[in-house]
């Protein structure tokens, strides 16, 4: 399925203790970590995701469960398995050997964190908040003093474990995306693919936009165009590849093909600070406020992670990433279907959907976000779509409110 040149399986204790520390979580997740670089595709601000399957009598027996976790995370190059070790592959012996050197290093470093009570999976690597032997963050009993006077929800009922933020009209404003960051991408699409033409990243963003196009064509969506064959001059290419992109974008589609390559053209911006991320005046505060509380805060847009991390790393107020414990584009599901926040409640492993909250000023993905349990709140901001009458969830203005 990954075309592995090599796989090494290992029954380091490391891999098999890392399973163990929580045994309902369905993934290994860590950040903030230099040894994070030497796993393809990941860098020292991502958050690296390993899945967990449960371990069987028999090795064989494991097949299934391995080949729907491969299928699920498509970026993994490992899958950890309970109670048993880790399989890691690459492209060589030599890209296996030193990726499993990294994995074991930093489950290594994830139980020493969590033997001096610290939370390995969160960017500052805080003190895990505990309640009676269980990481929580119901009535936290390891927070500092201004945390828990910030917090006046400590009061015997549960608290929300984790916050899911939705993006464009709830952290940020929706003048942002459509006046500066829809306008970057479309008008820097030509010269980003003419100078990136030929790199391993621009070809795999092709790759993806040809096979959308295709589809698109089938259907007979307005707007798609013929994409050249491989062998046809790059500037025809290009041309094509442009004129879809720009179709795409004045449709406003929240496609896998068109996010990935909005992500990679605005990285650019940000790198030569043509752009910047803007938040709402509230949010640093509130973020600051969750964080000290033990609250796990995570995006949830329809813009890719690579674009997420961009926004929040280049803010006015800083880099705001150190607030973020991981980021949920559409390849998790649509954000108006309730099975994408069914996912995205396994993969945060919490004991009950409504330990999250979700906020949101789509009202229609706070709808599919209650279908799955969890609570939501829609954010009320200068500019976003009016909301029905009688809509039935609680409103908010500011993060801090929450």
């Amino acid at each position: 399925m990954r075309n592995a040149g090599a796989v090494i399986h290992s029954h380091g204790m490391e891999s098999c203790l890392a399973t163990m520390i929580n045994p309902h979580l369905k993934e290994f997740r860590i950040t903030h970590m230099e040894m994070i670089k030497g796993i393809q595709g990941h860098g020292y601000y991502d958050e690296l995701v390993i899945p967990i399957i449960e371990n069987t009598a028999y090795e064989n027996e494991l097949t299934d469960s391995l080949a729907k976790a491969i299928e699920a995370y498509p970026k993994t190059t490992a899958v950890l398995v309970r109670n048993h070790g880790i399989y890691v592959w690459g492209d060589s012996w030599i890209s296996a050997k030193t990726q499993s050197e990294c994995y074991h290093y930093l489950f290594d470093a994830a139980i020493k964190l969590h033997q001096l009570g610290l939370d390995w999976s969160t960017p500052d690597h805080g003190p895990i908040q505990v309640v009676k032997g269980v990481p929580s963050v119901d009535c936290r009993m390891n927070v500092s003093k201004k945390a828990r006077l910030a917090d006046s929800n400590c009061n015997g009922k549960p608290f929300t474990r984790c916050i899911v933020l939705d993006i464009e009209g709830t952290t940020t404003p929706i003048s942002y995306v459509t006046d500066i960051l829809f306008p970057y991408a479309q008008n820097n699409v030509g010269r980003h693919l003419s100078a990136t033409y030929a790199s391993a990243e621009t070809q795999d963003d092709i790759k993806l936009l040809r096979s959308q196009v295709e589809d698109d064509l089938k259907q007979g969506v307005i707007g798609a165009v013929p994409i050249p064959s491989e062998d046809a001059e790059k500037e025809e290419v290009i041309a094509a590849l442009v004129a879809n992109v720009e179709a795409m974008i004045k449709a406003d589609r929240k496609i896998t093909a068109l996010k990935q390559l909005q992500g990679h053209i605005w990285r650019t911006g940000f790198e030569t600070n043509e752009l910047k991320g803007i938040v709402f005046d509230d949010v640093p505060e509130a973020l600051e406020k969750w964080h000290a509380l033990g609250v796990k805060v995570y995006i949830y847009s329809s813009g890719s992670r690579l674009a997420q991390r961009l926004l929040f790393g280049n803010t006015k107020f800083g880099d705001l990433r150190k607030y973020l414990s991981g980021y949920f584009d559409t390849a998790v599901g649509n954000k108006r279907e309730k099975r994408s926040y069914v996912e995205i409640t396994d993969t945060l492993g919490v004991d009950k959907p409504s330990e999250i909250l979700f906020l949101t000023d789509i009202y229609q993905e706070a709808i599919a976000a209650k279908a799955a349990g969890m609570e939501a709140i829609i954010s009320v901001r200068p500019g976003n779509s009016p909301l029905p009458d009688n809509h039935g969830f609680k409103t908010i203005n500011s993060f801090l409110e929450v």
